[in-house]
């Protein structure tokens, strides 16, 4: 059986960009979850793993954003806010989401203050996203 891959030369870069991100945040976060259902469980606090399966849950929520950015990019190729929601989609996974990682398998307290900048991030890219489509 052969495949052939079409129609990715009619992508523009910020639609191939955010997809790739997408597909790849999409696999950490399933390899994420799936450590933290079959090896830390038994490790964590209640309290610790909470707060992972959170971190998993958005990093899943926001990969999956990732492909509506990569859809919309593809609609409106010139649209600064598409890109920049991209962007702090992927920033908002790394602030929000990793830090939550990190402070469930070191247990170092500081790290909770990063995670609001993640939700900030996270915000800021569904706000964009509003903005994108609302100026067509």
């Amino acid at each position: 059986m052969h495949f052939q891959q079409q129609g990715t030369e009619n992508m523009n870069s910020t639609t191939r960009v955010m997809a790739m991100a997408g597909a790849l945040l999409a696999a950490l976060s399933i390899v994420t979850g799936a450590m933290g259902a079959h090896s830390l469980r038994e490790i964590l606090s209640p309290q610790l793993m909470s707060a992972y399966q959170k971190a998993v849950d958005y990093h899943a929520y926001h990969a999956l954003g990732l492909f509506v950015v990569a859809f919309l990019a593809n609609l409106l190729p010139n649209s600064r806010y598409v890109r920049l929601s991209g962007w702090f989609m992927i920033a908002g996974i790394v602030l929000f989401s990793g830090s939550l990682y990190a402070l469930s398998l070191t247990g170092i307290g500081w790290l909770g203050a990063i995670t609001p900048l993640g939700g900030l991030s996270f915000i800021s890219a569904w706000i964009l996203l509003l903005l994108a489509v609302g100026k067509q």
